[in-house]
């Protein structure tokens, strides 16, 4: 057990030669700096790339059509034009594990405002494809289950496509024309930044499907399905619901491929975690060595302070002290080196990971686990490489320290 005195006389140990304790301190405080700062940067990565995912949609499931083959020729994802709005129906109705679904018809227009015009992409939906997508209004509203049965010229604006198309004024009942039609501006959406690709999804205007079927595209097939599952744990039991469901209804043989194909948007999130896990736990590998060369730079030292007060060690031998109290003395000034480099270490690696975020505008995500595990890591450290030359001082022999120049 570590006394209040042996404490004091390690502070004091120190204390004499203060250029020294710092230098050696310096490693600790660069490797615990690193370590904080390295994993704060993998976590923000995480946190932000899970940020993209999520904004993609609540438990999204996105039905595309399948592949064909003609001629020997093998057509990829879209050139089969299988799906449609019964399909929907069906899976929202038969597929316990299915929240809600909605159509989804793309493709890419010149829009014209009174003064300024933008081409952007056009999506044709329902109404529940702004809950499936989690996606909320800037101003205004939604088009209605109406306007899709009536093939209503209205649209809802993405926030870039409004931007561009009105600039700073509210578009909400104002007209813009899209392939020579003129649409009301029911709403506009809320910004949701980047995807996960790197597109914008805020670029583009949202119809009513059965308006850019009927009036722009003149087609009656669906070119997408959303599907939102009950719950995140159930987006697999919802894709293999619908993978049965869709099979059945496009009467598939059980040798025959699917004719349509399903992203499940959690195993991307579920990837891209594990990928920021392993690049977090590889840059904390990283920075943990030279948290080692710090106590390597400990250890040198303690050493050199064993040799420097051989003869003070002799002097307290001679009168009276133990051994362990010896190697109680010289593991306190170690331990405490290491605690104070590994606390003002904190402190560096907090501005140092708050100075990253708000230089290079990269994402950092400061982890009260990662400042815990430096810290301990830092004492670990110093029990561990003050250890050796404690022990060598305890042993020392006093006659022989006594005679020591």
């Amino acid at each position: 057990m570590i006394d209040l005195s042996t404490l004091q006389m390690a502070l004091r140990a120190l204390a004499r030669n203060k250029m020294r304790s710092g230098l050696t301190m310096l490693g600790i405080i660069i490797g615990v700096a690193a370590v904080i700062v390295m994993v704060a940067i993998g976590e923000g990565a995480k946190y932000a790339v899970q940020n993209q995912i999520a904004s993609m949609g609540s438990n999204l499931l996105v039905v595309f059509p399948g592949t064909t083959t003609q001629g020997g020729v093998r057509h990829g994802w879209g050139s089969m034009s299988t799906m449609t709005i019964d399909d929907v129906e069906a899976i929202a109705r038969e597929c316990p594990a299915v929240r809600m679904s909605a159509p989804g018809v793309r493709s890419v227009a010149q829009a014209v405002s009174q003064s300024q015009n933008w081409s952007t992409s056009l999506q044709g939906t329902t109404p529940e494809y702004f809950e499936i997508r989690n996606w909320p209004f800037r101003s205004g509203e939604s088009f209605g289950y109406g306007d899709v049965a009536a093939m209503a010229n209205v649209c809802v604006l993405g926030a870039t496509a409004a931007d561009k198309l009105f600039g700073s004024e509210d578009p909400v009942g104002l007209v813009v024309r899209i392939k020579n039609l003129p649409f009301r501006v029911a709403g506009v959406l809320e910004p949701k930044g980047q995807s996960v690709m790197g597109s914008d999804q805020d670029d583009t205007i949202v119809i009513p499907y059965t308006t850019l079927q009927r009036k722009v595209l003149g087609i009656s097939h669906l070119n997408m399905i959303f599907v939102s599952a009950v719950s995140q744990s159930d987006t697999a039991v919802a894709s293999e619901q619908v993978t049965s469901l869709l099979r059945q209804r496009h009467r598939i043989q059980l040798y025959q491929e699917d004719d349509f194909s399903i992203r499940n948007l959690s195993d991307v999130a579920s990837t891209a975690a594990a990928t920021s896990s392993v690049m977090t736990l590889l840059l904390a590998s990283i920075a943990g060595v030279s948290l080692l060369v710090g106590g390597i730079g400990v250890m040198n030292i303690m050493l050199v302070s064993v040799t420097e007060r051989t003869r003070e060690i002799g002097i307290r031998m001679a009168v009276g002290a133990l051994a362990r109290e010896i190697m109680g003395q010289f593991l306190v000034e170690s331990v405490v080196l290491a605690l104070l480099g590994g606390s003002i270490g904190i402190l560096v690696g907090i501005g140092g990971a708050r100075a990253i975020s708000a230089m290079a505008k990269w994402p950092t995500l400061i982890s009260p686990a990662s400042i815990a595990l430096a810290f301990a890591f830092s004492a670990a450290v110093g029990i561990f490489f003050g250890l050796y030359p404690a022990r060598k001082a305890s042993q020392l022999d006093p006659i022989d320290s006594l005679r020591y120049e």
